[in-house]
C-alpha cells in the first residue's frame, strides 16, 4: 500500500461531520497567501472609499464592524481546528506510547530494570486518559 491509498482511506471514512469538514477546509483557505491578499484588498478599497462617505465615522464604523465579524469567525473555525489537530496529535502520542510499554514489558523479562520504567510509561498513559 503506497501513501496515496492510505491517505484515500482516511478521507474515506475519518467519521468527521461536515462542520469538521467545513473547518478544515476554511482553514486551508484562510492560511494561505490568497486569503491575506483579499483581506489586503479589503483594506485597500475600503480606504480609497472614504470620499464616497458622506460620514467619515460610518466609514470607520463599515470596517470595524466587518473586520470585528470576521475576526469572530475565523477566531471561532481555527481554535475548532486547533483543538482538533490537538487531540489527533495526543491520541498519536498515546498509540505510540502505548506500543513502547508493550514493547518495553516484553523485553523486561530479560531486563527486569524495564519493569519500573514500563510501570512508569503506563501510569503516564492514564494520566492523559484522565483529564
Amino acid at each position: 500500500m503506497d501513501s496515496n491509498d492510505a491517505k484515500h482511506d482516511r478521507k474515506q471514512d475519518d467519521g468527521r461531520n461536515p462542520f469538521e469538514k467545513f473547518v478544515e477546509a476554511v482553514q486551508g483557505r484562510v492560511s494561505r497567501a490568497p486569503f491575506f491578499l483579499f483581506c489586503l484588498a479589503i483594506v485597500l478599497v475600503w480606504l480609497v472609499s472614504a470620499p464616497l462617505w458622506p460620514d467619515l465615522k460610518q466609514w470607520q464604523v463599515a470596517i470595524h464592524t466587518y473586520a470585528s465579524v470576521l475576526s469572530i469567525l475565523l477566531l471561532v473555525l481555527l481554535e475548532n481546528a486547533g483543538r482538533r489537530a490537538e487531540e489527533a496529535s495526543q491520541e498519536k502520542l498515546n498509540v505510540l506510547a502505548e506500543a513502547l510499554a508493550e514493547l518495553m514489558e516484553s523485553r523486561s523479562q530479560t531486563d527486569p530494570q524495564l519493569e519500573d520504567a514500563t510501570r512508569k510509561l503506563r501510569e503516564a498513559i492514564g494520566l492523559e486518559e484522565r483529564h
